[in-house]
């Protein structure tokens, strides 16, 4: 006996009860958008589902979450407000459903071109919460017939679910990465807080008034770079940092990392090598923050090393991906503090007196090599030294 129609609209709604359930019981912001696409394209019977969040500071679109599109590429793809369907869902906060999306004049044809992911019909809602805009949700060519007012109903339902699940996870991770950044500021303006006491004794000797002077000069630089890892991460984290993925010379730019570093290298008395083949394959990445990782690894080589020792740069590259590593000759790593390694703030114990750090750079890092479908990792002995290794994909789409 076929199942009527009000039999079937209580299981997708029950459906609808059990998804709503997981998204709700989720922190992890990936997890949470994947899971949210793949649940919009099963309910509405779609092809294809997409997350598109809004950037209120550069008023556009971005994709999040894709069940057709894969991380690096997704980050290279934004979609303009004011002539976009996307946008106009976002705009209007109302729901959409189109037969055939390409002929629609709000249709905005350069991800089709990027993907060559052809699309028909779509269906459309806007991601919206106490009264804020967080983005669309879309669901694209319906498996068979045409979307009907029951898929829309049904996608408007999740994208509330959605859109609350998506803004209470960046809020616990806000105020998780902001109660460690308060944390780590505590230190650096207590010393500038000191410093500047001592500075306004007029008694203070020529001679120290100097060297309290050049800590307040230290202390800001270390709040400046602080502040300055503490955006990258928290882009990296709420997902929104843009990657411009362009296809380059990989041997080039470990040149051009090698020369600006040659300087520390030199002035902390270390020898330096380049360990390289004739030619390496083009690298399709985002050439910047490629190069941000090797001068992280590179700057942390310089700081932690033994003095007279060395750093060496290797680089090989195999049938589909390329290997980059950073070898140094220092104090190395306690098996106990390589598991923690990659966590925010956190610092080798018996480091601090070598050098002062953010504690961000590995955790930033790690997150631009695994955006990248990347894997970095470390290798070290203690008292000989330790190995970076970074190993991406020369095509990462």
């Amino acid at each position: 006996m076929e199942p009527s129609d009000s039999d079937r609209l209580l299981r997708r709604y029950q459906r609808l009860i059990q998804i709503s359930q997981d998204i709700a019981s989720t922190l992890d912001l990936n997890t949470l958008m994947r899971c949210i696409v793949r649940a919009a394209a099963e309910l509405v019977e779609a092809e294809h589902a997409s997350i598109l969040l809004f950037d209120h500071v550069k008023h556009e679109l971005y994709f999040e979450a894709a069940t057709n599109l894969d991380q690096p590429l997704m980050r290279t793809l934004s979609v303009p407000v004011d002539a976009s369907i996307a946008g106009w869902i976002v705009t209007h906060r109302q729901p959409l459903i189109l037969s055939n999306a390409t002929l629609d004049s709000r249709y905005y044809g350069h991800v089709a071109e990027v993907t060559q992911m052809r699309t028909t019909s779509l269906l459309g809602v806007p991601l919206v919460t106490k009264d804020k805009i967080v983005g669309a949700l879309e669901a694209i060519n319906k498996r068979s017939g045409k979307f009907n007012l029951e898929d829309q109903e049904l996608l408007l339902t999740l994208g509330a679910q959605a859109a609350l699940a998506i803004e209470n996870t960046r809020l616990f991770h806000q105020t998780d990465l902001i109660s460690e950044m308060v944390h780590e500021l505590r230190t650096p303006l207590a010393s500038l807080n000191t410093a500047t006491n001592l500075l306004l004794r007029s008694e203070l000797p020529a001679e120290q008034r100097e060297r309290v002077a050049e800590i307040v000069c230290s202390e800001i630089a270390r709040l400046s770079d602080l502040t300055t890892a503490f955006l990258d991460l928290a882009r990296l984290e709420s997902g929104r940092a843009q990657f411009n993925l362009t296809t380059f010379d990989p041997m080039q730019l470990i040149q051009d990392c090698a020369d600006f570093m040659r300087g520390p290298i030199h002035e902390n008395d270390l020898e330096f090598e380049l360990n390289l083949p004739p030619e390496l394959p083009p690298l399709q990445a985002d050439r910047d923050k490629i190069k941000q990782v090797l001068i992280n690894l590179i700057s942390n080589a310089i700081k932690y090393n033994q003095p007279g020792g060395s750093i060496t740069l290797v680089a090989r590259a195999y049938s589909q991906s390329l290997m980059i590593s950073v070898i140094d000759t220092g104090y190395g790593i306690a098996p106990e503090d390589l598991p923690n390694l990659f966590h925010k703030f956190h610092r080798v114990s018996g480091t601090e007196r070598l050098a002062l750090g953010t504690g961000l750079g590995l955790s930033i890092c790690k997150r631009i090599v695994e955006a990248h479908r990347g894997i970095i990792n470390v290798q070290s002995d203690l008292g000989k030294g330790s190995t970076f290794t970074i190993r991406l994909p020369l095509h990462p789409e």
